[in-house]
């Protein structure tokens, strides 16, 4: 009996549920602690697998044998007191579904159109066309022609021919086989670079916040491209390269000044990353406080003059805090006016995720 049916129907079904509560993954980033390398368990809150159910023949069926208005109709449900029960209860099913999907459903439910990449890089792949030729293989390769003319050539200067009785018997050597040539394909290749505001108006919970956008924006741009490098830098007053444990733990306090992230980024962009090659995606994550008007000029001069134009976009999202004045997104609204590479979100809580997503990714670049 083929499963095969049933399988995919059941994978449709799951694959429905999920688009069902997208939103509520992505606000709540409950899967986030069950990734593996390529994979990740969704929690799903019920599938319903239609199925009959019998019951016992004395029990009668609907509209059978005596009953008053409200009587229930299962009765084997009567007598039962309230209270802590022995039998196992209900619990969420969770299925693995792997990080391309996941990016599919992602794409589908927001609408996300396909990136089309810039520039080439240095991956290679296989390519399954048998141009080459070679002295080994198995016999459902070899090549006929090749055989036929390596064998006659041979038997010609050895003096084995015979014009009158023209019979060619290839032996071992003679023997030429189909094979497959690697032929070098470059690919496009992506730089992401988080920045995050770690002073000590950034608390735990907007780090969750940039924590859990970050994966579904990672999810995606994965899916877009065969290859990327991902960075990561913190600041405060000063800033710095991390690993991305760092990035999401780190405790900080102190001030703010923007400009030294953006400082860094370029030079990091500089050293590793030529915008002629590279899809570099710079994304930079405060509550909005900056030190000084200074500083802020500053930011802006980076982004005009290298930071915008080398990149993709430039998204930047402010987080909402208790302590944060949220001024820096005015000022990137006032300084660098309709600019389509520059994409600005609010994040206020973290029902505003979802939106978020769409605003960095919907433009398809």
């Amino acid at each position: 009996m083929k499963v095969y049916p049933d399988s995919n129907r059941f994978r449709q079904i799951v694959r429905g549920k999920i688009k069902d509560n997208l939103k509520g993954y992505i606000t709540r980033g409950e899967i986030l602690g069950k990734q593996g390398k390529n994979v990740v368990s969704i929690p799903l809150p019920q599938v319903d697998i239609p199925r009959f159910k019998y019951g016992s023949q004395e029990s009668g069926g609907v509209g059978q044998g005596p009953g008053e208005k409200g009587t229930p109709i299962d009765q084997d449900q009567q007598g039962m007191e309230p209270g802590a029960g022995e039998q196992a209860g209900d619990h969420p099913l969770e299925v693995d579904v792997t990080l391309e999907e996941l990016a599919e459903i992602l794409g589908e439910e927001l609408e996300l159109p396909r990136i089309e990449p810039k520039g080439d890089q240095r991956l290679t792949t296989d390519s399954d066309r048998y141009t080459g030729i070679h002295h080994t293989g198995p016999e459902s390769l070899r090549h006929f022609k090749r055989t036929f003319k390596q064998s006659l050539k041979r038997q010609l200067s050895s003096g084995l021919y015979n014009p009158e009785d023209p019979v060619i018997l290839p032996i071992k050597e003679d023997k030429r086989f189909r094979a497959a040539k690697q032929k070098a394909i470059p690919e496009s290749s992506a730089a992401i670079i988080y920045m995050m505001d770690v002073s000590g108006s950034m608390g735990n919970e907007q780090k969750e916040v940039v924590r859990i956008e970050s994966f579904w924006i990672d999810t995606w741009l994965r899916s877009q491209y065969k290859d990327i490098e991902t960075r990561f830098i913190v600041h405060d007053a000063v800033s710095r390269e991390v690993d991305r444990h760092t990035f999401f733990h780190l405790r900080e306090s102190g001030g703010t000044k923007i400009s030294s992230a953006y400082q860094l980024c370029e030079d990091i962009i500089k050293k590793d990353y030529d915008p002629a090659l590279w899809n570099i995606y710079p994304f930079h994550f405060s509550d909005g406080d900056n030190w000084g008007g200074d500083d802020t000029t500053r930011c802006m001069k980076i982004l005009k003059e290298t930071l915008i134009p080398w990149s993709n976009v430039f998204c930047y999202g402010q987080v909402k805090s208790a302590y944060g004045s949220g001024q820096f997104l005015r000022d990137l609204t006032e300084e660098i006016p309709e600019e389509p590479k520059l994409l600005l979100s609010e994040i206020n809580s973290r029902d505003d995720i979802y939106k978020s997503i769409k605003t960095f990714l919907g433009k398809g670049k």
